[in-house]
Parts: structure tokens; C-alpha cells; sequence
């Protein structure tokens, strides 16, 4: 079994078959091959897995777009990575003023509304923007005319065409599916009539189950599709359509494209445009290796992958699943009561997820029976974090540090978390990490340095030509502080940019905010350097209480003084609702500062 999410259950024989025939269907209506570039626009489920497996098999780049993006930067990711098509989630829909947003320029990125979305992330601590104003053109799915047959459609025209010739007004709820689908099979190219019966059929696979989601997105892909086509040259597909796509898909055999497609994910950008780094190809079993070197993730396993697939750790532990031929078990929110439903009723084995899922796991009383390995990355795990989530479910907890750019540089297996709750652990088999003084030599065990990194899936670059990162002897720079003790063992500092000096002394927040992660009224906290005339910088934190609880800011101030440097205390304190998170769960300690 390959795959089981909220649809049912898909073999691997399955989902290769529905996402070639997703393939076919894609290169006829759409035209889409080698080389270009498609945005992936999904949460985790079969649409997001289809829809990569499908590009993969037409040599097309997949670009992963976070679905926690504003519209607006959405826009400016269409605009900047020049995307044919844009495969979204039925939760999603394209606002009003999504065309100038595309065809703008810079000064379009801090306006518009953000993209609509049916349902907000809950527990990741992020939650993606509902749109204040959207089009009510998108939502009239109420009518109830008789069904009109679909408007007649020229063989070689495309799925645009399809979209915009089924008009949601005069079609039932419950036959929108099927005219969409009638129209895209008028619009499929005729089958070949030299096809042999000996050659490999992909045409009339099964057809796709829809993605979660409401069942009225036919309407509102139509809908999405005519406008994104006025507004720009991409189309955007509502994923609830690849039923559509696959069943009118002609018969035909993929033969191996003239070029891999290639993986583009977005840096976890939290204002403009994020940037796409462009992934390379494994060139065998090296990264499965290097990653199994360190976490001991079985074959044939059952594995719930909770952390975002459009986010870098997400995405590897798919890949990884797949080379292991083990089942993935997805879903495309995160609660801490159905992550551990899931792990229950389908006995995994493995969870991959980011460190803020553990600590809403903990705070609900949620335990995750039954599992050998809880895999995090993507954030620093906070406090004692490790400690009291091994405490509850058991010395299984492994913590991966890398990075968009270099994948991966090491992992804390859980004796080393045990010894050491924030470590970064070790490099696996065919890394090499190296810190490094600011003029690039090697510093003594104990110093704190920059990190570099080298392994065999280093990024190639950013798509569009922005600055490289800084490289030295073939390793790259994270952009990350830390040390390595004589043991080998790495700690991650911080930041490079987030290092406060404030009247000439260096503080790291992260072990400021430790420090008053111990006070028991604190559910989370965050602290950042903010400007100050008379010591350059000086230290504001940002303190999250649990409920019920109370604390004032001269506690926290006081605490700080009696178990950290006096330097180290933050001048400045605000107890605030919720931190601000990407939908991987980072603190954006960029909005925090302004």
C-alpha cells in the first residue's frame, strides 16, 4: 500500500496508474512537458502526491507553494517563476484583484486580500487568511436550474476551455462534476489509432478520488480557472478536477521525458516573495542512506507524515517513505486528537512532524502509542521539549537540522536529546559540517562559529537568479551559529542575523528564551533584539501564558536576572495571545521586531 489519507487507500501500482493517466491528461489538455513549471498548491493529500508523481513523469518542474502565502505572494510566485498551471486544493479560491496582483509589480506585494480559504491550520500555530471580501461569483453553488448540456468544445482546444465553458449557474450541485468532466472529454485529442493492445495503457485508469474538500469546487474551479486565465498565463486547477482530467486523459503510453523534472521549493519567506530553491535529482540511494544512517525508519512501515509536504522536511520524508516502500498515512490538517487517531488506528510505525505539533500534542494530553520513531526539523526544538515528549511517549524522538538549502546536516538521536534537549546531533554517513570563524577558518571545539555544510543534495541555486549562498570548499553556509564539542556533537546557536549585541555583548535569544520556557506559566516564548540608542540593541520578549495562568513582566525580568548574565535580561516584555508562525511552524521573529 502506498497511500492512505481521508479518500481511502491507494496501492502503489494505483497511484502510479492515476497519476500517469494524470500525466497524459495534463500533456493533451494543457500541453504541459519538459520543462515547465507547474505550482503545487495542496495540502497534505493524494492531490499533492498525484500531482508531483504526474509532473515528475512529464519532466515538468514541480513548484511547492505554502499554503500559508498571502494571494499576493502567491501573485508575485506565479509572476516570478513563470507557472503554466497552478494545481490548488478545493479549499482554495483566487480573490478579486488576483489578475494586478500578478501583473504588477513590487509595490502589488503588500496589497490585495490574501488567498481565500474555506478552513484555517489548526494546532501548527498558523493559520492560512480567510479573504475579507471573496468574489461571490466563487460561492453561488446553491442554484438549483436543471442541468444544461456543456457548450460545445473544439477538439484541440485546451482545459482552460473546458473550465470556462461549464457555466456553474445552470448546473446542479450534483452534476458538476460530471459536465466538467463531459467537457474535458470533448476536449481530449482523439485516442491513437496505431495504439497497440500490447503497448502500456495509461488511458482510463481509475479515476482520481476528489481532494479534500467541498464538493461544490467543481464550480469554483471553473470559476478560478476562467479568471486566473484572464489575469495571467497560468491556469489554476482545482485539485477535485484531476477525477476530470484522468478519466478524459487519451490512451496513450509516457515515455521517459527528455529531461527529470526538477522540485522547486519555496524558502520559508514571511514577507515579499519567498524563494524558490531549485532540488537536485538523487543520483542513487545516498540520501535514503545518509537520512537511515541516523533514523532508524523500518521498510514496509506504516509512517503519518505531519509536517507540510510543500515544506523541505515534509517532501524528503515522502521521498523516503516511497524509496522504503513503505505506507504513508496522511491528512491535511493537523489536530493533536486525529494525528493521534491516525497513528492508532492505522498502527504507524513513524511520525515526521515539527517541533510545534509536539508541544500542542503534549499540552491536549495526546499520546502517540505504539511508534518507533517521532522525527522533527523545519524549527529549533524549544526548552525541554524533548524531554517531556520523551517522557510521555517513550525514548523515541530524533530531531534533524538542515535547511531548504543543504537538506540535511545532522540529527540528535534520543540519548543525545536526553544528554542535551536542544542538540543538533551528528552528521550521517556523507556529511560533513565545519564550523567556521568569519574569515572561514576552522575554529577549536567549544567556539561558537558559522555552520557550513556539505553533502550530495546541496541546492543548485535559486530559481530566478537571486544572490547564491556563500560556499567555501564545497560546503555552504546555513546562515545558522553554533558549536561542536569534542565529542562531535553540534549545537545550533542561532541565527546569524538574529544574534543580539546590546552595549557590546553578544546574546543568543534562543537561550534567553529557554530560560523563561522554564517558568511554569509559560506556554511559549520568543525573543528578539530591537533598537536602542543608548546600547545599540536591547532584548524584547515576547511571552505566550497558558491558560489561566498569570505572570507579570517584572517575574520574567527577575527570573532572567537570577539564573542568566545581567545582559541577558530582556528590558523589554509583552504578553501576547499567540505567536506569529509559518505553516511550518517558525516563529516569524521578523514581525515581532517591527
Amino acid at each position: 500500500m502506498a497511500l492512505i489519507d481521508a479518500d481511502g487507500a491507494l496501492t502503489y501500482g494505483s497511484l502510479l496508474s492515476r497519476a500517469s493517466a494524470l500525466a497524459l491528461g495534463l500533456r493533451a489538455s494543457l500541453g504541459i512537458g519538459p520543462g515547465d513549471r507547474v505550482g503545487v498548491l495542496c495540502r497534505n493529500d493524494r492531490g499533492f502526491v498525484l500531482s508531483v508523481v504526474a509532473l515528475s513523469l512529464l519532466g515538468a518542474d514541480a513548484v511547492l507553494v505554502n499554503t500559508g502565502l498571502s494571494s499576493a505572494q502567491i501573485a508575485a510566485v506565479v509572476r516570478d517563476h513563470g507557472l503554466r498551471l497552478v494545481i490548488h486544493d478545493s479549499s482554495f479560491e483566487v480573490p478579486p484583484g488576483f489578475r494586478s496582483m500578478v501583473r504588477g509589480g513590487a509595490a502589488s506585494l503588500v496589497e490585495g486580500p490574501p488567498l481565500s480559504s474555506h478552513n484555517s491550520v489548526r494546532g501548527a500555530g498558523a493559520a492560512v487568511p480567510a479573504s475579507t471580501a471573496p468574489d461571490p461569483s466563487l460561492h453561488d453553488t446553491a442554484r438549483e436550474a436543471a442541468p444544461a448540456a456543456p457548450a460545445s468544445i473544439a477538439p484541440d482546444h485546451s482545459l482552460r476551455d473546458v473550465a470556462a465553458a461549464v457555466d456553474p449557474s445552470t448546473v446542479p450541485h450534483e452534476s458538476r462534476h460530471d459536465a466538467v468532466r463531459g467537457a474535458a472529454l470533448a476536449a481530449a485529442p482523439p485516442a491513437n489509432p496505431d495504439h497497440s493492445p500490447k503497448d502500456t495503457v495509461y488511458g482510463g485508469a481509475p479515476a482520481v478520488h476528489p481532494a479534500t474538500g467541498p464538493d461544490h469546487s467543481a464550480q469554483e474551479a471553473a470559476r478560478a480557472a476562467a479568471l486566473a486565465e484572464a489575469a495571467s498565463p497560468a491556469v489554476f486547477l482545482d485539485a477535485s478536477l484531476l477525477d476530470a482530467v484522468c478519466s478524459a486523459a487519451p490512451v496513450g503510453v509516457l515515455s521517459p521525458p527528455a529531461r527529470p523534472g526538477r522540485t522547486v521549493v519555496l524558502t520559508s519567506g514571511t514577507t515579499g516573495t519567498p524563494k524558490g530553491a531549485r532540488r537536485p535529482n538523487p543520483g542513487g540511494l545516498g540520501p535514503l542512506v545518509s537520512i537511515l544512517d541516523r533514523i532508524p525508519v523500518r521498510a514496509r512501515s506504516r509512517i503519518l507524515i505531519a509536517a507540510p509536504l510543500f515544506h523541505t522536511w515534509g517532501y524528503a520524508a515522502l521521498q523516503m517513505a516511497f524509496g522504503l516502500r513503505a505506507t504513508v498515512v496522511l491528512a491535511p490538517r493537523f489536530t493533536p486528537e486525529s494525528t493521534a487517531d491516525l497513528v492508532r488506528r492505522h498502527e504507524c510505525a513513524a511520525v515526521f512532524a515539527v517541533p510545534v505539533m509536539l508541544e500542542r500534542l503534549l499540552e491536549a494530553g495526546c499520546v502517540l502509542p505504539g511508534l518507533r520513531v517521532v522525527a522533527v526539523s523545519g524549527s529549533a526544538l524549544p526548552g525541554d521539549l524533548a524531554t517531556r515528549f520523551m517522557d510521555a511517549n517513550g525514548e523515541v524522538l530524533y530531531n534533524l537540522y538542515g535547511s531548504t538549502e543543504v537538506s540535511w546536516a545532522s540529527v540528535a538521536t534520543p540519548a543525545e536529546l536526553r544528554r542535551s534537549p536542544r542538540a543538533a546531533g551528528r552528521p550521517p554517513h556523507g556529511t560533513q559540517v565545519a564550523i567556521l570563524s568569519p574569515s572561514g577558518a576552522p575554529v577549536p571545539a567549544g567556539t561558537v562559529g558559522r555552520i557550513f555544510v556539505g553533502n550530495e543534495m546541496l541546492f543548485e541555486g535559486y530559481a530566478g537568479g537571486a544572490s547564491p549562498v556563500e560556499s567555501r570548499d564545497g560546503l555552504l553556509a546555513t546562515g545558522d551559529l553554533g558549536v561542536l564539542d569534542a565529542s562531535g556533537l553540534l549545537t545550533v546557536s542561532g541565527r546569524e542575523d538574529d544574534m543580539v549585541i546590546s552595549g557590546g555583548e553578544n546574546v543568543f535569544p534562543s537561550s534567553v528564551e529557554d530560560l523563561l520556557a522554564a517558568l511554569p506559566p509559560v506556554r511559549e516564548v520568543a525573543v528578539v533584539g530591537v533598537a536602542d540608542e543608548a546600547f545599540g540593541q536591547r532584548l524584547a520578549a515576547f511571552v505566550v501564558l497558558h491558560p489561566g495562568a498569570s505572570l507579570s513582566a517584572d517575574e520574567v525580568r527577575s527570573h532572567a536576572r537570577q539564573h542568566g548574565a545581567r545582559f541577558a535580561v530582556p528590558r523589554d516584555v509583552h504578553f501576547v495571545a499567540a505567536l506569529p508562525r509559518t505553516a511550518t511552524g517558525k516563529v516569524i521573529k521578523g514581525a515581532l521586531r517591527s
